[in-house]
């Protein structure tokens, strides 16, 4: 309510409810007079005392300069007009007190405005207007959102088009139903009953077939809308790097995805149609309202600044509560979804108490976020309905003198009040669509935020070479992960992987191993230093041609919902059913495959849910060795195997001259290694094969005693 503009409009209702009151008293007492000159000074006074302490109410007890000039100007406007009349009044003539007059008060009101305005932007040069950069930030989302409608520009032309000739026959209708009734009072002859006949008819079938046709098209538009930008939003998710879906919780992005987006195309799209149907049916009905008695529509437009006032206030009151909404929902929808998804882990600990206890707590927010949103909304609506109230009650007095006058007929009071409503609608209709796309702002700005934003890593390069010999060197590299950038996870480590050879990474939790793992797939970028492979930095290749030859298999694959073909062909194209079982043959898993219930075409269930670990296990291998890498990496990939498949893995992976990557705790895998690297605390502390290592007795030693040896 600090708005000065507000303020100003909140005092001019003040004043004509003020008035109002009087001239109403006045009528019922049939009292003509209000007290002469001295009275209208009194009034003005009291007026002015009223509305200065209200000013002071709503500007917390500072009422601004400009607003102490207004109310002056508006109460005192007619006393001062009054006196100088008299005063300059000739001798003979008797000064006569003005009659109480509504339109002479809407009359004073806009003069007071009017001349408030010109005094401050032409005179005083004082508070100027500044621009307010949350409505040129509204502004610009909207205009970029409606860029994305650039694709249904013919549909949105037919759209409208049919909004606005449905718009103008629906118009006309009640003016046709009021000659009705003039033509029964006999003011019109048989052929205006013909012709008004016939002209509501036509405009009736006009209304409904321009209507239908209107929602159809802008319902289809919508449904183009929300696809075209939810594929946008989906590529532009997959494009982030590894760490932004480390700060983002999957289950709000999901939201986005679907609930936010939704709820953009929705608001814009219907928000749209809406107020340009109500806007222009409002400069219809104005006309047709201004021809029938101008006095009743100027008292009719009172209501659209009050209003106005009013929903600005609720706007400015709820917004937060609606994107704290949003954020409760994707909140509640992502708790749900951890809990279900970790089901056997919250029935191993017993916790369905504690999962359920934080459910309801999540939910009892939401609650009490609706609640406030519940009041909030019963008290705009009981203000709106006792501002409409108001105004109506002074109209209906207002009409009865402009029948008893002559000025305004039966029928044409009838049509008026059937626009009159209507007009009052479209009006709140276009605040409610303002304030519900402001409340949507929020929304907006979070899905275009998502669309914009820049992966946080180097652009692929375009090198793809046919022959690949997959030697891999560190060059002092060192990272650290974005979430710790004080706590270095690699510290300047040099290594190498030479082709044809299996290299293990060995060392204690939290020495290094799956960061090196995670940056050799391109997960993570170094802060310093550079990977090499055949002597070419990673980021020089492209990304698809990388990750195809350099193949991760880990120790708890991540299987998704469909077939075993489906995850095992997954991200390849023309992948052919026999080079997938000739893969399986070879290390010894077509025969449990092709006896499942279905084969190949066997449903894994959600993330491979209705398959044994090591199952799963042996399908991520199948999975990296489809692909033919020249490198790939083990991470701890078959310790749900035998002794006997985890044999034969290793040989077909040699058999073709790959290099190796073994990061493993198995003391059997490791000694068959070519080349051991230890690693602790983020760097390589010592290199050798296992003999070698043994040898030294050093921390690789000292390891296989502890921890090896419980494994073997």
């Amino acid at each position: 309510m600090k708005d000065v503009v507000s303020c100003g409009l909140f005092i001019i209702f003040l004043n004509l409810v003020l008035c109002s009151v009087l001239w109403t008293g006045l009528a019922l007492l049939k009292c003509s007079s209000c007290g002469g000159l001295a009275g209208l000074w009194a009034f003005g006074a009291v007026k002015w005392v009223f509305l200065h302490v209200f000013a002071s109410v709503l500007t917390d007890g500072k009422p601004r300069t400009v607003l102490r000039r207004f109310v002056a100007l508006l109460c005192l406007l007619s006393p001062v007009f009054e006196t100088g009349r008299m005063l300059m009044k000739p001798s003979s003539e008797h000064y006569t007190e003005p009659a109480p007059d509504l339109s002479m008060l809407l009359l004073g009101a806009v003069s007071s405005s009017v001349a408030c305005v010109v005094w401050e932007k032409g005179f005083s040069g004082n508070e100027k207007m500044r621009k307010d950069s949350n409505k040129l930030d509204y502004k610009r989302l909207l205009m970029r959102v409606l860029t994305f409608f650039k694709a249904d520009t013919l549909r949105l032309i037919a759209a409208f088009s049919f909004l606005i000739v449905a718009v103008y026959c629906d118009t006309y209708i009640p003016l046709y139903q009021g000659q009705f009734i003039d033509i029964l009072s006999g003011r019109l002859t048989q052929t205006s009953l013909i012709f008004a006949t016939g002209q509501l008819v036509l405009f009736s079938f006009g209304s409904a077939l321009f209507s239908g046709l209107r929602g159809g098209v802008f319902m289809n538009t919508l449904a183009r809308l929300n696809k075209r930008v939810k594929h946008l939003l989906f590529h532009s998710l997959l494009q982030q790097e590894v760490h932004f879906f480390e700060e983002n919780n999957p289950g709000k992005l999901a939201s986005r995805l679907h609930s936010d987006v939704d709820r953009m195309g929705r608001t814009v799209a219907l928000n749209a149609n809406a107020v340009v149907r109500s806007t222009v049916k409002t400069c219809l009905m104005f006309r047709v309202m201004f021809g029938l008695s101008w006095e009743l529509t100027l008292l009719t437009c009172i209501e659209m600044p009050l209003l106005a006032i009013v929903q600005n206030k609720y706007i400015s009151m709820t917004k937060d509560l609606k994107d704290q909404t949003q954020e409760c929902h994707a909140q509640n929808k992502d708790l749900a979804s951890q809990t279900i998804g970790g089901i056997q882990t919250v029935r191993s600990f017993s916790a369905e108490e504690g999962e359920m206890r934080r459910y309801q707590q999540s939910l009892d927010q939401l609650g009490a976020i609706r609640r406030r949103l519940g009041i909030y909304s019963s008290i705009f609506c009981l203000i709106r309905r006792a501002v409409s109230l108001g105004i109506k009650v002074v109209m209906l007095i207002l009409a009865r003198r402009l029948i008893s006058s002559g000025q305004l007929t039966i029928g044409s009071l009838v049509s008026f009040l059937l626009y009159q409503k209507p007009m009052s609608n479209n009006l709140r209709e276009i605040m409610y669509c303002y304030g519900e796309t402001m409340s949507t702002v929020g929304v907006i700005s979070k899905v275009l935020s998502y669309l914009d934003r820049t992966p946080k890593c180097q652009k692929e390069g375009d090198l793809a070479p046919e022959q690949l010999e997959g030697r891999i060197i560190f060059q002092n590299v060192t990272f650290s992960y974005p979430s710790a950038p004080d706590k270095p996870a690699l510290r300047s480590i040099s290594m190498e992987l030479q082709p044809r050879k299996i290299t293990a990474l060995v060392g204690p939790s939290g020495s290094g191993k799956t960061s090196c793992v995670s940056l050799l797939k391109r997960l993570y970028e170094p802060q310093q230093g550079q990977i090499l492979l055949d002597g070419e930095p990673l980021h020089h290749y492209k990304q698809k041609y990388l990750h195809q030859k350099i193949a991760l298999v880990s120790q708890n694959p991540v299987l998704f919902s469909g077939s075993l073909r489906y995850n095992i062909e997954y991200g390849l194209k023309d992948c052919t059913i026999e080079k997938i079982e000739e893969v399986a043959n070879r290390i010894k898993a077509h025969n449990f495959l092709s006896e499942m219930e279905d084969g190949y075409d066997t449903d894994v269930g959600e993330r491979g849910g209705k398959l044994a670990e090591g199952h799963k296990q042996s399908i991520a291998i199948i999975r990296a060795l489809v692909r033919d890498p020249q490198v790939i990496i083990l991470d701890e990939a078959t310790s749900k195997l035998d002794v006997n498949t985890q044999h034969d893995v290793l040989q077909d992976i040699l058999a073709c001259g790959r290099t190796v990557l073994v990061v493993a705790h198995q003391l059997s895998t490791v000694e068959k290694a070519d080349h051991i690297i230890f690693m602790e605390k983020g760097s390589v502390v010592e290199e050798g094969t296992h003999n070698e290592l043994m040898a030294k007795e050093g921390r690789y030693h000292r390891l296989k005693e502890e921890l090896f040896d419980r494994s073997s």
